[in-house]
């Protein structure tokens, strides 16, 4: 298998910097689809986690109109100098005036009264943990995908969502690509005829932690990075790479925690929230799933998912390129379709071109699935990727990795949520972990 781990790697199509500015190049359509009207009372905005993806999200959002950027958190001291930074430039630039606080503390930023919405992008073992309690702190959520790590804190966060009636969505921002929407709508209308499989590559599964320990950041809380993982974290700075404010040097790589068990899914989870996620969307299978995951290694090098209805999925490369994508094929044609590319056996199902001013605009700064979560925030409505959709294709990738680590197929009851036929309760264990003392999930 492809050597996917090597430091350097990039999980999206990364072109250019996070710098603020490069979402001016990027609001093309995106506001033309935004309620344009000024307001007496933005929308102040939270940002928790303040690392190489919220950079991104940082972009975007600050140039909606009708927000305002106020907050920050991270564990880490430089991150929330650069975010202070940005932030005050940005606004110094626009001429409005906007008081910019950071904090170590995730609890302290949620106890302001006056921020309504938060945007999560924080290592996945956080994720449910901290947007369980912005919801019961009253702020709506954007929180980045995938939803949770694990198969029982997506049920409790769901769980919380809806009794707080607050708004949740998750940054599965595909679902928002007009080539994956044309995609989608081809396999669901039946253009292809009956699905008969489904490609959806996404990477390997976590690998064993294999880093050096190294000396930890005098700036760099390690404690409350470690959250609430049981067994303490070596650091290493591929963990949280590290960045400087003066000289401005952003991260050179994604932060490695995703790759290794125990701190991530790896590729599972990092593409499949987002690939799997399009397969599940296409199959008509949201809030729903597979009945049956195989791992990798019981008959086959690539794990596969079984539907009730008899598609199978599986992460196998569909072309030499090892595109991460996702290919449909039915009786009557097949789809290709990635971030990068749409490929289809006939011309008939090519969608059309893309709108010239977005053709090379990088992936990570076009923010049309914002600007849903915004307008949802308004409006008091669903987003695209709700919470429930959010769980369901998460769920899909921790099945897959459950599957690879107890080396055997596991039957699951994607409407009642559990096992069948775990007669040791292995797969079961598996749905969630015990938190290190101190740390609760509700």
């Amino acid at each position: 298998m492809e050597n996917q781990f090597k430091k350097g790697v990039t999980r999206r199509h990364f072109l250019g910097t996070a710098a603020i500015g490069v979402a001016g190049v990027a609001m093309f359509s995106s506001l033309a689809a935004c309620k344009q009207k000024t307001t007496e009372n933005p929308l102040k905005l939270g940002f928790i986690g303040m690392g190489r993806q919220s950079m991104f999200l940082l972009s975007g959002f600050i140039s909606i109109p009708g927000i305002r950027v106020v907050a920050g958190c991270d564990v880490y001291g430089v991150k929330r100098k650069r975010f202070e930074k940005r932030v005050n430039n940005f606004y110094t630039k626009a001429k409005i005036q906007v008081e910019v606080a950071t904090y170590e503390k995730f609890e302290d930023l949620l106890a302001r009264k006056d921020i309504d919405a938060v945007v999560i992008a924080v290592p996945d073992h956080s994720h449910a943990r901290i947007a369980i309690a912005a919801c019961k702190a009253g702020k709506d959520v954007y929180l980045e995908k995938p939803m949770t790590f694990t198969i029982k804190e997506g049920q409790e966060l769901r769980r919380v969502v809806r009794e707080t009636n607050r708004i949740l969505a998750i940054g599965s921002q595909q679902r928002s690509d007009p080539n994956f929407q044309h995609a989608v709508k081809l396999v669901q209308s039946g253009a292809l005829g009956q699905i008969e499989k489904v490609n959806a590559y996404v990477g390997a599964p976590p690998r064993p932690f294999d880093l050096a320990v190294e000396t930890v950041p005098a700036d760099l809380n390690w404690d409350l990075w470690q959250g609430s993982l049981p067994s303490p974290v070596p650091y290493n700075k591929e963990l949280d790479p590290p960045i400087t404010v003066d000289p401005d040097k952003d991260e050179e790589y994604w932060g490695a925690w995703r790759w290794y068990k125990g701190m991530g899914g790896g590729f599972t989870t990092d593409w499949g929230a987002h690939m799997f996620d399009i397969a599940q969307w296409g199959l008509g299978m949201d809030k729903n799933g597979p009945v049956e995951a195989s791992p990798i290694g019981d008959g086959t090098q690539y794990m596969e998912f079984k539907y009730a209805n008899g598609v199978v999925m599986t992460s196998e490369p569909f072309d030499e390129a090892n595109t991460k994508g996702v290919k449909f094929t039915g009786k009557d044609g097949w789809i290709e379709v990635s971030r990068e590319h749409f490929k289809a056996s006939d011309d008939k199902f090519l969608p059309p071109p893309a709108k010239k001013e977005e053709a090379n605009v990088p992936y990570e700064t076009k923010i049309p699935h914002q600007v849903n979560f915004i307008e949802a925030v308004r409006e008091r409505k669903d987003p695209v990727v709700p919470v429930e959709i959010g769980h369901s294709s998460c769920t899909v990738c921790n099945l897959g990795n459950i599957a690879c680590e107890l080396k055997r197929t596991v039957k699951w009851d994607p409407i009642k949520e559990v096992f069948i036929d775990d007669t040791d309760g292995a797969a079961t264990k598996l749905m969630h972990y015990e938190y290190r003392a101190g740390y609760t999930l509700v």
